[in-house]
């Protein structure tokens, strides 16, 4: 379990870094120069987590969930 949260936890820093952007939005951050882009790209990451968020909460409730089922089926 330690090492599954652990994954998961070098996994999410690793991408707070990252700043991938469309095209439309590289090319809007490059003309407002490096200070607004920086924030631009803080805007866009935190927008990029919640769904993620909420997808990682409930794939993590679903393999709990199955955890258990399979426990169940063992002991039976």
């Amino acid at each position: 379990m330690k090492k599954r949260l652990l994954i998961m936890l070098f996994a999410f820093l690793c991408l707070s870094s990252v700043f991938a952007q469309c095209s439309i939005c590289t090319k809007t951050a490059s003309q407002l120069g490096e200070k607004p882009a920086k924030g631009m790209n803080s805007g866009i990451l935190y927008l990029m987590f919640t769904p993620l968020g909420i997808a990682g909460y409930l794939g993590f409730r679903w393999w709990q969930r199955e955890k258990l089922v399979m426990q169940d089926e063992v002991a039976s």
